[in-house]
């Protein structure tokens, strides 16, 4: 069976960000670390080994595929930092 590789972990976010090696990108998850704190009210958890998360959604796919991921976070890359943002709901109104 399928085991997610991106789940909620007990490391620690500040270790993660210390051990990026470039200082401006160490400084820019600083600071996307308190935007994203402020702006979405939940404390900061690390997804899998690399993804900064805030929140959670659960979700199922039509083939019973299922799992939690975080409403929205980020990860520090080498070459970039990655966002990310959970799907919005589908209702009616959606396009």
């Amino acid at each position: 069976m399928y085991e997610l590789k991106t789940k909620e972990t007990d490391n620690s976010v500040i270790e993660f960000i210390e051990a990026v090696e470039n200082p401006k990108k160490r400084e820019d998850a600083y600071k996307l670390l308190d935007i994203f704190k402020e702006t979405t009210g939940f404390e900061a958890k690390m997804w899998g080994p690399s993804i900064i998360g805030f929140g959670s959604y659960h979700y199922k796919y039509e083939s019973g595929h299922e799992g939690d991921a975080p409403l929205v976070g980020f990860s520090p890359r080498k070459a970039k930092i990655s966002l990310y943002f959970a799907p919005g709901e589908k209702n009616e109104n959606n396009c």
